[in-house]
């Protein structure tokens, strides 16, 4: 039972944090960025990648060591839908952390460089639709948890 405890804990508080970190990129990426909100971003996109990881890793701690037990996740099309949006999550932030890498090698390079425009543009675009599907996640899990789906 405390497994259980624990494991929820960090799964909500690494959910959590996960927001915190895609709202800090929406606040900086934006037009008109500076060199330093570059470098910035690609810093705590870092942490974008490690907090996903630890969410998945915890998520499944839930599922196979929690009280509920894999059936009762695996059954449930709102699990499915939960998982398929945090997997939709992750595949929109590939272009954005693609961009921040090379964000962060130009301004190894030249440390005047400010992110162009078009590419600024582009992942606030992929920066906001990650947000709407994230969104979607505790809604998921909201039915889930009142065994609607089952």
């Amino acid at each position: 039972m405390l497994t259980d405890l624990l494991l929820a804990i960090a799964h909500h508080l690494l959910i959590f944090g996960l927001a915190a970190v895609l709202v800090a990129e929406m606040i900086l990426v934006r037009p008109q960025m500076s060199t330093a909100d570059a470098a910035k971003v690609a810093r705590i996109d870092i942490a974008f990648g490690v907090l996903a990881g630890l969410i998945l890793l915890v998520g499944f701690g839930r599922v196979y060591f929690g009280l509920k037990g894999p059936d009762t996740y695996w059954s449930n099309i709102f699990f499915h839908a939960k998982l398929g949006a945090f997997l939709l999550v992750g595949v929109l932030s590939i272009w954005p952390t693609v961009q921040f890498i090379r964000w962060r090698a130009a301004i190894r390079r030249d440390a005047a460089f400010i992110p162009p425009p078009a590419e600024v543009e582009k992942a606030r675009r992929f920066i906001h639709l990650e947000l709407v599907v994230f969104f979607l996640i505790p809604v998921f899990a909201a039915l889930m948890a009142r065994g609607y789906g089952s």
